[in-house]
């Protein structure tokens, strides 16, 4: 049996993604601006950050896996969806629910600079720095948090969970 607590609420994902928002409408007062949501657990994210941005913005998604069904990432990279559109010119910030090992994210990084954009910045949700294997720059950082596997808004364990408006910690209960 597994049991859920509350580690960010609603209220203060809702006000950090607003600040978010002002952030990169800074950076790329002009736009637009290629947001690209890492499926699935982004789309929540990209979508509340997409409506904080005064910034036009344009919605790409990206499919990438490397933890199948389990708590870990499994260390292999795979692209499971592209892009439909040409990114080279066109200033990008990734979207990520989530940056942990950095396996994923460096990865990415790499395909897309092959598309030669003409810049490409990072937001994540959620930053878990102590499980970095790879050392990856996050330029807009939601939340930095400890390493516990969490679940909700957009997060899930294998395929549940995403649901939930709060950040929640899953632990299994012995």
């Amino acid at each position: 049996m597994s049991s859920l607590r509350v580690l960010i609420s609603s209220d203060q994902i809702r006000s950090r993604i607003r600040e978010i928002g002002v952030e990169i409408a800074h950076d790329y007062p002009e736009g637009p601006v290629y947001l690209i949501a890492i499926l699935k657990g982004a789309f929540i994210f990209l979508a509340d950050l997409a409506r904080a941005m005064p910034t036009p913005s344009r919605i790409e998604f990206i499919g990438i896996s490397s933890y199948g069904k389990g708590k870990t990432s499994s260390g292999e990279v795979k692209l499971t969806k592209d892009l439909d559109v040409s990114i080279e010119g066109h200033d990008v910030v990734v979207v990520e629910d989530i940056v942990d090992s950095g396996v994923t994210l460096t990865y990415l990084l790499k395909v897309l600079a092959q598309r030669r954009p003409k810049s490409v910045r990072v937001a994540a949700l959620l930053d878990k720095p102590d499980r970095r294997m790879r050392p990856v720059r996050v330029d807009y950082v939601g939340f930095s948090i400890p390493d516990e596997f969490v679940v909700g808004y957009g997060l899930d364990y294998a395929e549940d969970y995403r649901n939930l408006p709060d950040i929640c910690v899953l632990s299994d209960a012995n």
